[in-house]
């Protein structure tokens, strides 16, 4: 019978270890085959001043170095920076009574050192005093527990495809801290370790800290971006700054208005629709001027109402429409209010031509003819029954067909103008603005597509489509989107820019957003009104430009060197999305679901 041999501790040590040895060689030799394997770099290389892993170079930086002040927001350029970096935060509370027993020795070594100065008879050093009731300062709130005290600690790991790209993403960032006086250096010779301190595992193996207070500590919170995210409102995309989702509620601002501003093909009527979509999902109503026939399909997907503007159509709209207001107020002063958007309206239909504007062609009338007008409007709707009293308000208002009436019955120059307006009521464009409305714009969408209007006709039907829209919103206030798509076609005349200005005015009163889109930027903003229309809303969308509207648009909006570059370069979707005092570089993305639904591509249409 043989006995079995008892193994020393070294040779229990040595069967492990060839064991756990045997076990890496056969998990080597099976291959990659876990998720650690599939998701971690080939390889890491640690240098002095840098790290390679895989394919990608970093470079960690620790600041040392901080002004007697810091400001609240001072990592924010840090923060929003358009480079790929990481930013690991330390901070260490502090017991205040060590602190408190430091700062008695260091006052008393301040003291001493100031009253030696003064016994040689040297000059006062500033800096000591500063030093000194700064300490002494944060004794006493230290005291009353005013204050606390901390150890803080920050290092940034940059990433980079080269070391050129690498040094230059250090020289941006050495250059933003240098301005406000914030020093860092490079870890030399501790790569590993800085990248080690900027990984999510907490792990401070570079340990360069300082002091700091609640006070300036406080300053240094890192959600300071420029962020756009509420707790309520719309998905408008992805902010390219952060990551983040920009969330917003047009309505929390001053007023809901928004301008949108893009080139051709760079994505403002999908951006626009998109908004509307998800606008109808939390209850606003949308109402669509549609000079494209763009929104049809969106239209017909969400069951809305979409009516077609057309000499050949049906659909009637009555310009001498009043609003059937409640507000006793806007009652009084439906009746003015609605004669004053007539004179508008009548000055497009009946005036000869001049100048206007950024040098298009405006329509005026004499001072008689505006005189002789006046009085027409006002009889023919006293012909109808309807005076200054509101109760006189509910009767059928009168026509075209009245006015022409009454201006060929009346002395001076009444006869004159009724032979000019004769094509609206008897001639070429007869019927569809000189007859009593039968338009029903009670539904969550309504869209008027006016694309098949001849364009002698088009800015006078936006024009009424606009007053007939802005009745319907007096008369009964919901939360409603307003889109005017094209709206340099409203801009090229004077009295239609006035009223579009109004509307941009007026429509917070009325729980209205009233949203403009325009391609035609130069003529836009060369306009006295259509700067006053951007300056009165609170949202502006800026797409790629042409190289011409950038220095426009720079201008009115103050934008850096580096965004006037970006906006003539931005790819289809992107853009600068203004809201109040904030902006920040989005992305606008939809569902396919609903890319399907509002897209005009005619290439993605052609793959469904």
């Amino acid at each position: 019978m043989s006995k079995k041999k008892k193994l020393t501790p070294a040779e229990i040590a040595a069967q492990a270890e060839a064991m756990e040895m045997a076990e890496i060689q056969q998990a080597f030799e099976q291959g990659t085959n876990t998720l650690r394997d599939l998701i971690s770099p080939s390889a890491i290389e640690i240098h002095s001043d840098y790290f390679r892993l895989g394919t990608k170079y970093g470079r960690t930086l620790y600041v040392y170095g901080y002004p007697r002040s810091l400001y609240t927001g001072w990592i924010s350029p840090i923060i929003n920076m358009d480079e790929v970096i990481d930013v690991s935060m330390y901070i260490y509370p502090v017991e205040s009574a060590v602190v408190m027993k430091n700062l008695k020795t260091k006052v008393t070594q301040l003291e001493a050192s100031m009253n030696l100065n003064a016994e040689k008879g040297k000059v006062r050093d500033p800096q000591l005093e500063a030093a000194i009731n700064d300490a002494e300062e944060l004794r006493d709130k230290l005291q009353v527990g005013a204050e606390k005290f901390f150890r803080f600690g920050l290092y940034i790991t940059l990433w980079a495809d080269s070391l050129d790209e690498l040094k230059f993403v250090q020289q941006k960032i050495e250059t933003i801290f240098g301005q406000q006086m914030i020093f860092s250096k490079v870890a030399s010779v501790q790569q590993e370790q800085g990248l080690n301190s900027t990984l999510p595992q907490c792990t401070d193996q570079l340990q360069i800290r300082r002091n700091m207070n609640t006070g300036a500590i406080s300053t240094s919170f890192p959600f300071t971006s420029a962020d756009l995210t509420q707790d309520k409102g719309i998905l408008y995309g992805i902010n390219m700054h952060n990551n983040g989702l920009v969330i917003f509620d047009r309505f929390s601002l001053e007023n809901a208005n928004m301008v949108v501003f893009a080139k051709s093909g760079a994505g403002k009527s999908f951006t626009v629709k998109l908004e509307a979509l998800r606008s109808m999902m939390i209850g606003s109503e949308i109402i669509i001027i549609d000079p494209e026939n763009e929104y049809a399909k969106l239209c017909d997907a969400v069951g809305g109402s979409y009516i077609r503007l057309s000499l050949n159509s049906d659909v009637r709209i009555n310009p001498f429409d009043l609003p059937k207001v409640v507000d006793s107020e806007d009652a009084n002063d439906a009746l003015r209010a609605n004669l004053v958007t007539l004179h508008g309206l009548f000055r497009l239909m009946l005036g000869g031509t001049q100048v206007g504007a950024g040098g298009q062609l405006g329509q005026v009338l004499t001072a008689n003819e505006e005189a002789d007008l006046d009085q027409a409007l006002i009889d023919t709707y006293a012909r109808a029954g309807i005076t200054a009293d509101p109760l006189t308000h509910q009767s059928t208002p009168p026509t075209i067909m009245n006015l022409y009436d009454t201006l060929l019955h009346m002395e001076g120059t009444g006869p004159q103008l009724a032979q000019r307006l004769r094509k609206y009521t008897t001639g070429t464009f007869a019927g569809i603005f000189s007859q009593q409305s039968n338009v029903d714009i009670n539904n969550q969408m309504v869209v008027f597509n006016i694309r098949d209007l001849e364009d002698e006709l088009r800015p006078v039907a936006m024009y009424i489509v606009l007053s007939h829209i802005w009745n319907v919103v007096r008369a009964q206030q919901k939360k409603r989107l307003l889109i005017v798509d094209e709206a340099w076609q409203l801009m090229k005349y004077d009295d239609s820019a006035n009223f579009l200005f109004s509307l941009a005015k007026r429509a917070r009163k009325y729980y209205l957003g009233l949203t403009t889109i325009t391609q035609d930027v130069e003529d836009f903003m060369s306009s006295k009104m259509g700067r006053a229309i951007v300056a009165n809303s609170s949202m502006q969308l800026l797409l790629k430009q042409s190289a011409s509207a950038v220095d426009v648009l720079s201008d009115v909006f103050k934008l850096t060197e580096e965004e006037k570059r970006r906006l003539a370069n931005f790819p289809v979707g992107q853009g600068l999305f203004f809201a109040g005092q904030n902006h920040v570089h989005i992305q606008v993305i939809a569902s396919e679901t609903e890319e399907g639904l509002i897209t005009t591509n005619p290439v993605a249409n052609s793959k469904r």
